[in-house]
């Protein structure tokens, strides 16, 4: 892919945009409830996404409280784009606006163990979670 691509904090994303960004990824996702989806966009504090033009090809979705930590909820790219280093620069991104005194975290799907540690991510053994229900 040789796409210009921008990258933007905190821009205008619709559910649907959302949503066929989640399909087109392949991440697991909630991706047909809109209203949900909308609820994602709005509550983040930190949104990186990534445009081709008018479309959405990558995101960063994170929650913070820009002094001690930072929960990566959503890292996606489009199939489309993937292994063009979009990925890479929105963690890049969103690592420079919490700055070096917040640790980033992370849960990984298990088929992107391999990705995050090529990234700069830790593999971290002490964590716990309670799961949603849906």
């Amino acid at each position: 892919m040789n796409a210009k691509i921008d990258y933007k904090l905190n821009t205008s994303i619709t559910a649907k945009e959302l949503s066929q960004l989640f399909k087109a990824s392949g991440i697991k996702r909630p991706a047909d409830d809109l209203p949900r989806l909308q609820k994602m966009i709005t509550n983040a504090d930190l949104t990186f996404s990534a445009w081709d033009g008018e479309k959405l090809a990558g995101i960063a979705r994170a929650i913070t409280d820009f002094s001690y930590c930072c929960y990566l909820s959503d890292l996606a790219v489009d199939k489309d784009y993937q292994k063009c280093g979009i990925g890479k620069r929105l963690v890049t991104l969103l690592r420079e606006e919490i700055g070096d005194e917040v640790t980033l975290l992370l849960l990984s799907s298990p088929i992107a163990m391999e990705y995050y540690p090529r990234i700069g991510f830790e593999k971290a053994d002490n964590g716990f979670k309670i799961m949603r229900r849906r």
